[in-house]
């Protein structure tokens, strides 16, 4: 190692400048005389920096140094107490034994226990070195066991319960609990079993050896070479036998090299090197032993010469570096080098070790250097290497597993933050799958932990989520009374519950809300059955969000797959509200995953193309087209129409499936007489239209209608004749806030779904003993289902067009599901419902053979599927005027519908409501 030049004006006593330089005194003055090096000393204090530095990769071997001195001369036991307890920082781990004032009585034992006092102490800038094998053993030489088995406190048992307490280190008597009361008994057994029961069987389970992850420190007793282990069978055989008294019958030497043995054997693990835990990786230094004083009648003899023995006799390296200063020689003869060839006489000792230990030579691991009194001393200049210990590597320093940590939490908490907020979490332990998508809250959930949309004006849509949460805990409660007889289904509700610009006063989204209404009322019939009616099936609601016009649907649906996968119960999808080119790759996913979809609102044409499992529950839009033109043509008897279409915020006609084919429809059958074909966008003026006395079709979505009527408000007294719009305008119709606004001069006529499920027609159908539509007001008007209550006598909001529908929807697969259910168990209904044994393909088909046989019943009224078509035929569609639109209070007249509404009929045709 190349000796290292002092700077400049440092004063470290290896030059005569420096500060005294700059003070003006001679540059010969010597150094202090603290800082006096001996003959050697430089070379010494070099080796024993190069020894103590930790390699970054291996271990180094140590000697065992044995440094003879003049007699009567201390200066070299000084320069290394000196050196080893320099530094404020990160310094060598070193522990001093000066034997020159011990008693002659001190043993191996006694001077292990001061070596293992100091090294344990938390004083050198680093972990403190941890000690586990050698003070079980320490502590076992104190113990004192009575000789007479038959005491009530002798033998193993003694050892066995002072064993645990020590291991425990309990302090203190167990705490006391009043057990007058039938909870202070309870609380007292408990506290016995963490206290006494738990901990004894856990030091059973150590002590036996058998268990590989506890116990480790008493399996290295049983394998470890010293005092045959193995005749005691047990570790605890093992322990009595180094209890005083007991081991009288032991070879001395061997205890001796056991304790030393464990004592070296906690330096290795405490200096063993795990890439997990960066802060083996902080041990830089190996710790130094020094021994001053070292005569052949007193301990440091013997202590070297085990030292030498167990390193020889167990094969193992260990990272303690050794150095005893005597004036006699070794106990093992070996020829001594000069200090002044230190460097030297360690090369050589490390060539030859292999074979010494190979042969097992007596002093394999000493190496002798001598101090001479007519040496030269240390050149001026050079200053001694500080016994320091090196700075860890980057990565094991303290600072960076807290650097790590807080760039991992911040790194989450910025994938969290876009992938989840506060009201748009995960909940682990319900059904809820939710995660940020474009600022949405896209997913799924069964719970009021989840609901979705925290947005001003949406109480209602809230509340309806939580009405169908609260329900499903009834439902599963119900089933479980039932022994899990009753058929158990699970729908999913998919739309798009988020992403409207709304105003405070604003309700945004009717049809979802009205749908999610319409399926809470069918699960709520079902809540409503006897108790005893097995064959009744129970219906489980999950309301899934898609985002803005079913944007994120692809997401929804990969998340609804694992849970279709999961639950064998989910058998269909009712919803996805909007005809768009994102709803139809929707149905497409839906359809590879197996799940049916049962669409109430629906229309756009060939959708059904899109999936073999499609199911719509409202007219297609050719036959929208085709009775609105029939309605010019022979109610309004008027010649030519002008058609406006919008298509949404973000949207085009390419993507608006609904308005695009509806559009298509309306050129399709008004031919030539359709004279103006034209987008209309907000802020577009129309003073053209006004007094138009054709058919003005608004063709377009329900949230630009509000601006198309306010631009029509310049007309003043002068208004279109006949203003008609498409069924998208309900969601309008159904929001008192924004119909305040609209002309009062100017009636509206909309088309509409379910025309058979408004409160006139569920009440005349009610008194003419209808009993689907009967119970569907009853369950409607029920105090404990909607809020508020629909069709209420004299008060009370109306049914909204989409309650019925989405109604129809759900039982539709209920009743498909209890035929089913009732051919599998055949007339024994009181066995328990197995979900696997129908699947959503099953129920599907199921549906199907029930509509051949007639249609299904519905509600809005009959729903009848041409053979391999998802469209239905001939549904109920109509006409509904409003002759001024901000009266919110006058229900909308029926003029004109199309399609049947009980019975089958071929051709049904179109007609005028009052007259034909």
């Amino acid at each position: 190692m190349p000796l290292v030049p002092v700077a400049p004006g440092v004063d470290n006593g290896a030059t005569p400048g420096g500060d005294h330089a700059r003070t003006g005194e001679p540059a010969t003055r010597p150094r202090p005389a603290r800082e006096q090096l001996p003959a050697g000393g430089l070379e010494l204090l070099t080796l024993l920096a190069r020894l103590l530095r930790r390699p970054r990769r291996g271990d180094r071997k140590l000697p065992l140094l044995w440094l003879l001195r003049p007699a009567g001369d201390g200066a070299v036991a000084a320069l290394l107490r000196r050196y080893t307890a320099r530094g404020t920082g990160r310094r060598v781990p070193h522990a001093v034994l000066d034997l020159t004032d011990r008693p002659p009585t001190d043993d191996v034992a006694t001077a292990l226990r001061e070596l293992h006092r100091q090294l344990s102490l938390e004083a050198f800038g680093a972990p403190r070195l941890r000690f586990r094998h050698y003070p079980l053993a320490d502590w076992l030489m104190h113990q004192t066991l009575a000789v007479d088995v038959d005491a009530a406190d002798s033998g193993r048992a003694s050892l066995v319960r002072r064993l645990r307490d020590w291991r425990g280190r309990r302090v203190g008597d167990d705490p006391q609990v009043g057990g007058g009361s039938g909870l202070g008994t309870a609380l007292q057994v408990l506290l016995w079993l963490l206290r006494r029961a738990v901990p004894s069987v856990v030091f059973r389970i150590a002590v036996s050896g058998r268990v590989p992850v506890v116990g480790r420190q008493y399996r290295w007793f049983m394998r470890q070479q010293y005092l045959a282990p193995r005749q005691s069978v047990t570790f605890l055989g093992f322990a009595e036998r180094l209890t005083a008294g007991w081991r009288d019958g032991e070879h001395p030497a061997q205890v001796e090299k056991l304790l030393l043995h464990a004592f070296l054997e906690d330096l290795r693990l405490a200096y063993r090197r795990r890439f997990w835990r960066p802060g083996d990786w902080r041990r830089t230094a190996y710790p130094v032993v020094l021994l001053d004083g070292v005569r052949p009648d007193n301990v440091g003899h013997t202590l070297v010469r085990i030292f030498d023995e167990v390193r020889n006799e167990t094969g193992r390296n260990d990272p303690l570096l050794l150095v005893a200063v005597a004036a006699d020689p070794p106990p093992e003869p070996a020829a001594p080098r000069p200090l002044t060839q230190a460097e030297e006489a360690y090369e050589e000792w490390s060539e030859a070790l292999p074979e010494r230990r190979r042969l097992r030579r007596p002093g394999a691991w000493l190496m002798v250097l001598a101090a001479e009194e007519d040496a030269a001393g240390v050149p001026p200049g050079v200053a001694p290497p500080a016994l320091v210990a090196p700075d860890p590597p980057w990565w094991a320093r303290r600072f960076l597993p807290a650097a790590v940590a807080l760039v991992l939490l911040a790194g989450v908490g910025v994938w969290a933050h876009g992938r989840w907020a506060s009201d748009c979490r995960p909940w682990p332990t319900d059904r809820v799958s939710v995660r940020l998508v474009g600022g949405e809250c896209v997913g799924y959930s069964d719970t009021a932990g989840q609901v979705f949309n925290n947005e001003p004006g949406q109480d209602r849509l809230r509340a309806v989520q939580r009405r169908i949460f609260a329900q499903n805990r009834a439902t599963e409660e119900v089933w479980r009374r039932s022994d899990h007889r009753r058929p158990y289904l699970t729908l999913v509700y998919l739309g798009s519950l988020t992403g409207n610009r709304t105003r405070a006063d604003e309700e945004s989204y009717v049809s979802e809300r009205e749908e999610l209404e319409g399926m809470a009322t069918a699960q709520y019939a079902l809540l409503k059955e006897s108790a005893a009616a097995d064959d009744a099936a129970l219906l489980h609601i999950v309301v899934a969000n898609a985002g803005r016009q079913m944007r994120h649907a692809g997401d929804a649906v990969r998340m609804l797959e694992g849970l279709a996968r999961d639950d064998p119960t989910v058998l269909g999808v009712v919803g996805l509200v909007d005809s768009r080119t994102s709803t139809a790759a929707a149905l497409r996913e839906l359809n590879r995953v197996g799940l049916p979809v049962l669409a109430p609102t629906l229309s756009a044409d060939r959708m059904d193309e899109n999936s073999s499992l499609y199911l719509a529950m409202s007219a297609p839009n050719r036959e929208q087209a085709r009775m609105v033109e029939t309605y010019a043509r022979q109610v309004l008897r008027v010649g030519e129409a002008h058609v406006y279409w919008t298509t949404g915020e973000g949207s085009s006609l390419t993507d608006d499936l609904y308005v695009g084919t509806l559009v298509d429809g309306l050129r399709e059958r008004f031919g030539d007489r359709l004279t103006r074909l034209d987008e209309w966008r907000s802020g577009r003026r129309l003073t053209q239209e006004c007094g138009y006395s054709g058919m003005l079709f608004f063709a377009g979505r329900w949230s630009e209608f509000d601006g198309f009527l306010r631009a029509l408000k310049e007309c003043g007294a002068d208004p279109p004749r006949h203003l008609v719009a498409d069924d998208s305008v309900n969601r309008y119709m159904a929001n008192a806030g924004l119909r305040a606004s609209a002309p009062g001069n100017l009636p509206v006529t909309y088309v509409s779904k379910a025309s058979l499920a408004t409160c006139a027609a569920l009440r005349a159908a009610q008194a003419a003993r209808d009993d689907a539509r009967g119970s569907f007001l009853t369950w409607i008007g029920a105090a404990d289902l909607l809020d508020p209550p629909r069709c209420r006598e004299g008060a009370g909001p109306p049914v909204g067009e989409r309650v019925s529908l989405a109604y129809d929807a759900a039982m539709m697969m209920v009743r498909a599901l209890e035929s089913l259910a009732a051919r599998l168990r055949h007339a024994d209904t009181g066995r328990r419902w197995e979900p696997r044994a129908v699947n959503p393909v099953g129920v599907h088909a199921e549906v199907l053979r029930q509509n051949a046989a007639g249609g299904y019943p519905g509600v809005s009224g009959l729903i009848r599927y041409a053979p391999d078509a998802g469209e239905p035929v001939a549904k109920r569609l109509a006409l509904l005027t409003v002759a001024k639109v901000p009266d919110v209070a006058a229900a909308p007249t029926e003029v004109f519908h199309c399609g049947v509404a009980d019975t089958p009929v071929p051709n049904p045709g179109c007609a005028r409501v009052g007259g034909r």
